[in-house]
């Protein structure tokens, strides 16, 4: 095992909450000395997107099936529409004086680690170069301007992660939560492309140095100390019949002739609290150059759904849920299953995850038509059916449940305690139609590589996604859950060594709005402006 897989699973054991101790966090929280979740570059040139808000017609069941969905014209407003769907803000919050904004991509304790760029090649209304999206201004800073004889490319979106905005509040477990977040963020990439018909292919081959060049982090004197941005991942948009081969050599070479310009903004906040470990795992667990497999073009569209929302409304309405009521009506079972059905490898919402499913889904089941509570496991591969078996407890049913999913009763009986502590003690676990943990084939795929532990929780995070939305389509409500015990949950599971390990929880049921907090419109303060 080299050094590298070493020091990760090292962070991984070490930052794991416990019953008796939770991972290490600061001591105490300044809530006024929270970083700035808006990231701003001075000095550079402005491009002010047209105004957010459109509505399109595509309902979100269309997205089923998103060769039917007609294409939008790659005009600068939809360029604007993709990142404010994708990665701008959906409302703003208000209780007495504390204000804050909520987005169309969650993010743990609404912190925001990642940020978005956008590359062009050059457009009529773009000019070519490296933009930086201020999601609170909805508008584009021109960090690099490329020559006139740049490459043709299709536009590309770079994804970004502050760590210090997660470590500010949640200690060294930060770093799992910034990829949790950059799965989010792929995930609501996808879901505002195929509303404007687009498509996503994941650069995966591609380098986190290669990456840090073109988006212009490796300029280190353009950040201020201890809050620079780690490279996580290239999204190429694809309007029509595009073909062409991705040429990221080109584009290296694009920025590194271009003229560059601004420097960030300080986030404002005090780094009283360092962790070091952070640095440790991130560069550890650093990708180098890949071949990857071709993306598999199967899409299975999921049960049918019975949403007659928007794609748009349903994506700007969504939200994380803080509080559930416990006394719910039973979920319906059609609701329930076409969940489940939207999350396997062949749905429409993973056409750009190249690579074979690694996550299962263990579901405590409280409140479901139909179904009996205990607990479930929905295989995402059914390859991985007979380890799965091997390594849980005995005592395990792994009855079929549905010929239509790979679900499987495991366990009859009220799990709601159960699944409330190993949430640390959180209700939100127990009050919901279903709360479900996401585990992972852990020790196989980390032999493999360092950099694989990330891809691991981008997968989780994609899942998280699609809940989320699902969630709402069915008149429902999410929220993820990054906070659990987890070995405690391994042991409820019986899992004994790390073949299989649990990296991020979920739950579903009926929110409970708390009537103090307004809502208000999400730019309104543009119009004020």
């Amino acid at each position: 095992m080299n050094t590298a897989i070493t020091t990760v699973l090292t962070y991984h054991n070490r930052t794991k909450h416990r019953l008796e101790r939770y991972a290490k966090g600061p001591e105490s929280i300044d809530w006024e000395d929270q970083p700035d979740q808006f990231r701003r570059f001075s000095g550079c040139e402005l491009l002010t997107l047209p105004k957010p808000g459109a509505e399109l017609a595509v309902l979100f069941s269309a997205l089923d099936q998103p060769e039917t969905i007609a294409e939008q014209p790659l005009t600068l407003a939809n360029m604007g529409l993709l990142l404010e769907l994708a990665f701008g803000l959906s409302a703003w919050k208000q209780f007495g004086p504390s204000r804050w904004a909520l987005r169309c991509n969650p993010s743990s304790g609404n912190l925001h680690p990642t940020e978005a760029y956008l590359i062009s090649t050059g457009h009529e209304a773009l000019k070519a170069g490296v933009y930086h999206y201020v999601s609170h201004d909805h508008t584009l800073e021109q960090r690099c301007q490329f020559s006139d004889n740049a490459p043709e490319s299709s536009l590309v979106i770079g994804l970004s992660s502050v760590h210090w905005r997660e470590a500010w509040k949640y200690g060294e477990r930060a770093f799992r939560y910034c990829q949790h977040d950059l799965g989010h963020a792929i995930g609501a990439l996808r879901y505002a492309a195929v509303t404007l018909g687009w498509s996503i292919e994941l650069i995966a081959e591609t380098s986190d140095d290669d990456i840090a060049q073109l988006l212009g982090l490796n300029r280190t004197a353009d950040f201020k100390a201890l809050e620079g941005e780690s490279p996580d991942l290239l999204c190429r948009i694809k309007v029509g019949l595009d073909n062409t081969d991705f040429d990221m050599k080109s584009l290296i070479e694009a920025s590194q002739a271009g003229v560059w310009s601004g420097k960030a903004d300080s986030l404002r906040a005090y780094h009283l609290y360092k962790w070091p470990v952070i640095d440790d795992v991130s560069l550890a667990a650093s990708k180098p150059s890949t071949k990857e497999p071709l993306c598999q073009a199967l899409s299975v569209p999921p049960l049918a759904i019975a949403c007659t929302q928007t794609a748009t409304s349903i994506i700007r309405q969504r939200r994380s849920a803080q509080q559930f009521d416990g006394k719910m009506a039973l979920m319906p079972q059609a609701d329930f299953y076409r969940i489940l059905s939207a999350v396997m490898p062949t749905a429409p919402a993973f056409q750009a995850w190249c690579w074979p499913a690694k996550v299962h889904l263990f579901i405590f089941v409280h409140r479901v038509e139909g179904l009996e509570s205990g607990v479930y496991a929905l295989l995402r591969n059914n390859e991985a059916i007979d380890k799965l078996k091997a390594g849980t407890l005995d005592e395990f049913l792994w009855q079929r449940v549905v010929e239509d999913l790979p679900l499987y009763l495991l366990y009859r009986g009220d799990c709601r305690q159960f699944a409330k502590t190993v949430s640390c003690h959180q209700p939100i676990a127990s009050d919901s139609a279903f709360s479900l943990g996401m585990v992972a084939e852990f020790s196989e795929t980390m032999a493999e590589a360092a950099w694989l532990y990330r891809r691991l929780f981008w997968e989780t995070g994609l899942i998280g996604q699609v809940l989320y939305l699902e969630a709402e389509a069915a008149g429902y409500r999410g929220t993820g859950i990054g906070c659990y015990f987890d070995d405690s949950v391994h042991e409820l599971l019986g899992f004994k060594d790390e073949q299989f390990q649990s990296l991020y929880h979920f739950t579903i049921g009926k929110p409970l709005e708390d009537k103090r907090i307004e809502t208000l419109p999400a730019y309104e303060h543009l119009d004020i402006l």
